[in-house]
């Protein structure tokens, strides 16, 4: 018999799997535009994804969305399985992943604000001074990092943190119709008419002269990053609670940077961690005051925090 602490548990572990497999997705970004150009890798890691959404929805025999959904699944559609890796990636081709890493760690609070401009909700003064501070934050990390000018890898990551975050949004009220793990397939699936000739077209034209490495980082954010980690991430939000796992999140830059560090021969300055800690600080206070402020607990159930990187 399963006992609720043990529920919460397994969604605590649930949690930290999917918040590590989001961690690597700046890494295996940056391997995998090393030799394959940006819009490729987004289409193929959209096709590979959706190609595998739909043969599970096939095999679990799964109906079609009511049609009062489909106009969020499209907008989720667009924003996470197309304009955010895209984004990202032609970030990842101009920065380091453990650079990214900030940037990107100022999306539990972008996706946050998209919550409250969704729901009318009135979050606390704090929830404003700590989400102006964290954006201030990374605003200054990236004019540190680019000599006083924001160079053109922020401009595409900072572009990438605006859409996931309206994508995330819309995601996260599309799991009050359906599982986690529906509505991310659905949304992939979805995807497959503009993906699959995007990647026909953008296929590298001589495959062969592609080293492993690249390969095994599409595959990764393919079936990892792209799919897999909202299995996990949503299946831990729904059994250890919102509020509990969603805290998980905010150790993802510092997975970021462990497997950067690891995987990509990056250094990890001092600089970089003070960085990530100040921009973690401002995520958990504007996290914490948005949930305390919302005036039923259902709205926060309807719109779960996603992933910082996906």
């Amino acid at each position: 018999m399963t006992t609720p602490a043990s529920r919460e548990r397994l969604g605590l572990l649930l949690g930290f799997i999917g918040m590590v497999i989001f961690g690597g997705t700046l890494p295996a970004t940056r391997i995998a535009v090393a030799e394959i150009d940006p819009i490729a890798l987004t289409s193929l890691r959209t096709v590979i994804a959706g190609l595998c959404s739909l043969a599970l929805l096939l095999v679990l025999r799964r109906k079609l969305p009511p049609r009062a959904l489909w106009p969020q699944l499209v907008i989720a559609m667009l924003c996470v399985a197309i304009l955010f890796p895209l984004l990202m990636s032609l970030g990842m081709q101009r920065v380091d992943a453990s650079h990214g890493g900030v940037v990107l760690g100022v999306l539990p609070i972008a996706t946050a604000l998209v919550a409250v401009a969704v729901t009318h909700e009135r979050p606390r003064p704090l929830f404003w001074i700590a989400s102006v501070a964290g954006a201030a934050l990374v605003i200054m990390f990236a004019l540190r990092q680019g000599g006083g000018a924001l160079a053109a890898g922020d401009l595409f990551l900072f572009a990438s943190v605006a859409v996931a975050a309206i994508g995330y949004a819309f995601s996260g009220r599309l799991t009050s119709q359906m599982p986690g793990w529906e509505v991310i397939s659905w949304v992939l699936v979805i995807a497959l008419p503009l993906s699959i000739p995007a990647a026909a077209l953008t296929m590298p034209a001589d495959i062969t002269h592609i080293a492993l490495k690249p390969w095994l980082g599409l595959l990764y954010v393919a079936l990892f990053s792209q799919w897999i980690g909202f299995f996990a991430w949503n299946a831990g939000l729904a059994m250890g609670g919102i509020a509990r796992v969603s805290q998980i999140q905010l150790l993802q830059p510092f997975v970021t940077f462990a497997l950067a560090a690891f995987f990509n021969d990056e250094t990890i300055t001092l600089q970089i961690l003070l960085f990530a800690a100040a921009v973690v600080v401002t995520v958990a206070i504007s996290t914490r005051t948005r949930a305390s402020a919302a005036s039923a607990p259902s709205r926060q159930d309807r719109e779960p925090p996603q992933s910082a990187a996906s």
